[in-house]
């Protein structure tokens, strides 16, 4: 019911739409990495999560999935609003009950990333879930560096470049961000060079490609 879910009371005073739609496998691997329909509502969040991650954390680039979700806290989706063309990296931090497995409750920080209005309550969007290969082992820690130095943009996608084993002491790894604000849209390259033994970081570089 529409009571039962918390999630529902900041869609006050628009109504529950269930999302109709074909019916997807969400727990087919290959299908994961593919595009998928969906909607979106938001939330200011909460102090505790199912996760045990922070709705802050991320820069509150943050959202729920429902409980039968095959996506997983902590995982990093890609979501796309077609009516403005804008795209921001998310994070899963908490799992509610009774909630369709293609619709997120965002972060309302996402929402209006996104171009979003919060009075329209629901909208229509892509979930693209980003592939184990574009979460390599530096690829977070990048992430929040970028976001930090550049604190005026939201991250639209994130691209591994590449991973190089210059020595057994020494690691390359390489990623691309496109970053978006009201005004332009960018591209910013970061690389962290590490020691896989002991997983120490030698350098990072962080420069508009």
């Amino acid at each position: 019911m529409f009571s039962e879910n918390p999630y529902f009371k900041n869609m006050y005073p628009f109504a529950y739409r269930p999302y109709e739609s074909q019916q997807y496998n969400f727990y087919d691997p290959d299908f994961r990495q593919q595009q998928v329909s969906g909607q979106a509502t938001w939330t200011e969040g909460g102090r505790i999560t199912q996760c045990g991650i922070p709705w802050s954390d991320n820069l509150y680039m943050t959202a729920a999935v429902g409980e039968n979700s095959s996506y997983q806290c902590g995982e990093t989706l890609q979501i796309i609003y077609p009516v403005t063309g804008r795209s921001v990296l998310i994070e899963v931090v908490d799992k509610v009950p009774n909630y369709p497995q293609n619709r997120l409750n965002l972060h309302r920080r996402v929402f209006e990333a996104l171009g979003a209005n919060p009075q329209q309550g629901v909208i229509d969007i892509q979930i693209h879930p980003i592939s184990n290969l574009n979460q390599q082992q530096w690829g977070r820690y990048l992430l929040r560096i970028v976001q930090s130095a550049y604190s005026g943009y939201s991250v639209a996608g994130q691209t591994f470049i590449g991973k190089t084993e210059e020595s057994p002491t020494r690691t390359e790894e390489t990623y691309e961000y496109q970053l978006q604000s009201g005004q332009e849209t960018i591209t910013v390259r970061a690389r962290a060079i590490y020691n896989p033994r002991n997983n120490r970081i030698i350098s990072i570089d962080i420069s508009e490609a």
